[in-house]
């Protein structure tokens, strides 16, 4: 009796004991930890609220039902009347009013620079900036780059903070944090790890993107991205989502290339870039094999602009692009960063492998005519292309791609998508367009009579990606 005694009281002891056996073990997790208080404490003043008052906004509409044509066209009418006030078939007049984006952004100098998104000011009647001490000041433009996403605002204010940059590369794992206004919640902290970085995204050819899994939404856009040292690393720009909310996926613009296009911006206010006048395409496995390559790597070469730099310093079309200017090309999407960020005029040696060649060219960089310019960046993929009056590249389906975006006939794919209002609106290289103004898009050349025939006021588009199908409100007329 007193033996199952002690068995029992042993038993009751056994919880504490775990319990107090845990206790160094959470105590070192938690020294482990970064402080990120302290961090935010010493960098909060460098913040900025942007508001920018725009005559038309980029309106996106919600997830049609299922995907499917029909779904979309009955959600048509509903959708209308929310973001513009009316039907299309109703009286009302649907001239849009003025409207207002709200971003982030932060001071990069004590005499009033700073730097956000170009999407958060696009097309501004006026800008204000409200501190971190709760000054509302009117901000004008310096510069903007639509290829990089990037703007330069200027306020006139005292007892400003300026932020310390970094131009480090970051290292995938290392803990970051944003601050930021989403939704309008001023100075709002979320914190995460870099993910990856050197990412390209939709057709942002100019842009390595770093890849991080800190909570970003709306609001975010053209706010820091801090390492623990209290430095930027970068600038909040995209996230990835089929909902418009956060789904783990977010991307910042380097500091390395932010940098370079204050630089520019400061001095000349617009950014010149590099130019080869190439059309790259990914190497395969199969084509890595042909090749004899050890791997797949390199970008191989679609095609050349004629009068090109590439053109004049003999690159041709089935050359594989192995080195630019000493960098080794792991992919094609390596490519178009180191050309843009190469001078006007610089002489650089590319490695080619032609058949079972290795030839090194000189080629004098060129600089990236503006005709080029794509959605958010311009493209050596896409170079050559001609827009129509939204500032879209187009052409017709393909059998394969209509049965991935399930759209029996009609629509148009979106090649490239340059200056114009369907930049603004947000449409992305890779689009399909199905309907314009509430009339359904059979051909390619059809947007540009369609955008003739439109009012000079938000209209609805109508688009499918292979994730969703949604409505993107377009100015039309006077484009």
């Amino acid at each position: 009796m007193l033996e199952n005694e002690r068995v029992r009281h042993i038993f009751r002891l056994i919880p504490w004991v775990l319990a107090l056996a845990a206790l160094p073990a959470r105590a070192t997790l938690a020294a482990d930890l970064p402080d990120f208080a302290a961090v935010v404490s010493r960098v909060s003043a460098v913040v900025v609220n942007v508001s920018a008052v725009q005559p038309a906004g980029a309106l996106a509409g919600d997830q049609a039902a299922g995907g499917a044509d029909d779904d979309a066209a009955d959600s048509y009418s509903d959708w209308y009347r929310r973001y513009f006030g009316s039907a299309p078939d109703d009286d009302t007049d649907t001239d849009a009013a003025a409207t207002e984006s709200l971003g982030s952004g932060f001071i990069i100098s004590k005499d009033g620079e700073i730097l956000t998104n170009y999407h958060v000011v696009a097309r501004a009647q006026s800008i204000r900036v409200k501190l971190n001490d709760r000054r509302v000041l009117p901000a004008r433009i310096v510069g903007v780059d639509r290829q990089s996403d990037l703007a330069l605002l200027r306020i006139h204010a005292d007892h400003l903070t300026a932020a310390s940059i970094s131009t480090q590369p970051v290292r995938v794992g290392q803990w970051v944090l944003a601050i930021g206004s989403p939704f309008g919640f001023d100075h709002s902290v979320t914190a995460g790890i870099v993910s990856a970085e050197g990412r390209s995204i939709g057709g942002e050819q100019y842009v390595p993107y770093i890849q991080t899994d800190v909570p970003i939404n709306p609001g975010n856009s053209g706010g820091p991205l801090f390492n623990l040292q209290g430095q930027v690393v970068g600038i909040n720009a995209e996230i990835y989502s089929g909902t418009g909310g956060y789904q783990g996926v977010s991307f910042a613009i380097p500091m390395t290339l932010a940098m370079q296009v204050v630089r520019q911006l400061r001095a000349y206010g617009h950014v010149t870039r590099g130019w080869l006048g190439v059309s790259i395409a990914d190497v395969d496995t199969n084509l890595a094999r042909k090749l004899n390559l050890p791997r797949p790597e390199g970008a191989l070469v679609r095609s050349v602009t004629p009068a090109s730099p590439a053109a004049r310093a003999g690159i041709r079309a089935g050359d594989v692009i192995l080195n630019y200017d000493g960098m080794d090309i792991v992919s094609s999407e390596s490519l178009p960063p180191l050309v843009g960020s190469t001078a006007v005029g610089h002489d650089t040696i590319v490695t080619v492998l032609r058949g079972e060649h290795m030839d090194k060219l000189q080629v004098r960089v060129g600089q990236l005519p503006a005709d080029t310019a794509g959605a958010g960046g311009a493209s050596e993929r896409t170079a050559g292309r001609r827009f129509d009056a939204l500032g879209l590249a187009t052409r017709a389906l393909t059998r394969d791609e209509r049965n991935q975006f399930r759209v029996a006939q009609g629509g148009v794919v979106v090649e490239q998508v340059g200056p114009g209002a369907a930049q603004a609106a947000g449409v992305r290289s890779g689009d399909v367009v199905l309907m314009l103004g509430g009339t359904p898009v059979t051909g390619p050349g059809q947007i540009q009579h369609l955008e003739k025939q439109l009012p000079d006021r938000l209209v609805p588009m109508l688009v499918r990606r292979p994730d969703q199908t949604l409505f993107l409100a377009v100015r039309a007329g006077n484009t």
